[in-house]
């Protein structure tokens, strides 16, 4: 897998960029970082499920406000 980038009228700065761009969008950097040190594969599941918690919690926050519910001292209370 190979990324490449053309420089168009020498813009240097714009090919860096699109560049970073890309390799934020293939998850090469987070995979590098991921890597770099020994992780317990227990370690991973516990952050995976940490993660996707965290997903689910954000996805209800969105849709109670769509829905009109208001966290009031620790209650869904519907807007009224």
């Amino acid at each position: 897998m190979t990324i490449t980038v053309d420089v168009r009228n020498g813009n240097v700065e714009k090919a860096m960029r699109i560049l970073k761009r890309k390799v934020q969008k293939d998850g090469i950097i987070q995979t590098l970082r991921d890597k770099q040190y020994y992780q317990k594969p227990s370690f991973k599941r516990r952050e995976k499920i940490k993660t996707a918690k965290r997903m689910v919690a954000k996805l209800q926050k969105e849709k109670d406000a769509m829905n009109g519910i208001v966290i009031v001292k620790g209650k869904k209370v519907k807007k009224i």
